[in-house]
């Protein structure tokens, strides 16, 4: 029992994983009719433990340099599982996930950098030493707004698609294009800060 509450906030990074990858399929099941309606309920799920892992962490004082890295990573195989998804339904241009796979791969691999020198991405120990770099990138209410940001823009794109007619112009859809284009350029901005601050590991070398 005490290693299941040890490993809880993990246990539920892992499980945003599996069910990323179930709503892709049944987004790609278009002959099954409540597929969709599946695919929201569990994407609105997946947001919830989005936070939920960092919220038990903290909680169960359970918090570890290992548990920050697989939430990073668990966001990264969520977020990117997504787009790529979208992009190949052709709900979304591809230039979505080609910028968001390429900042992911540019600031992780300097995460890593900061890692080994015994520095995390956020936390006490962040990496990002400015005010103005650890509020955009590390502060609790840019990750907040970054996090419901991409879930909104997720949600409206697979509502926007449902097998239903709309009347009219379809405004959920827009609204969740809308809502793209803000996640990509908050992950672009979010991203900055982490290069930039980078320099003087490169330079300590």
């Amino acid at each position: 029992m005490n290693n299941i509450k040890k490993n809880l906030a993990n246990i539920i990074t892992l499980s945003r994983i599996f069910l990323v990858f179930i709503v892709v399929s049944l987004l790609f099941c278009r002959e099954c009719e409540y597929s969709y309606i599946t695919a929201l309920v569990i994407t609105a799920i997946l947001m919830w433990f989005d936070g939920l892992d960092g919220f038990v962490a903290r909680k169960f004082n359970i918090v570890s340099k290992f548990g920050a890295l697989f939430d990073i990573m668990g966001d990264r195989i969520v977020e990117n599982v997504f787009w790529i998804t979208f992009s190949a339904l052709g709900w979304i241009n591809v230039c979505v996930p080609i910028i968001v796979l390429t900042r992911g791969i540019i600031t992780d691999s300097l995460r890593t950098l900061a890692f080994e020198k015994g520095y995390t991405a956020f936390g006490k120990n962040t990496m990002m030493q400015g005010k103005i770099a650890k509020f955009i990138v590390a502060s609790n209410f840019c990750r907040f707004t970054y996090a419901v940001c991409k879930a909104v823009a997720f949600f409206l794109l697979i509502l926007g698609h449902f097998p239903i007619a709309f009347t009219g112009q379809n405004y959920v859809l827009e609204a969740g294009i809308i809502c793209t284009v803000i996640s990509v350029a908050f992950c672009v901005l979010r991203g900055i800060p982490v290069v930039i601050e980078s320099k003087r590991f490169f330079t300590e070398d």
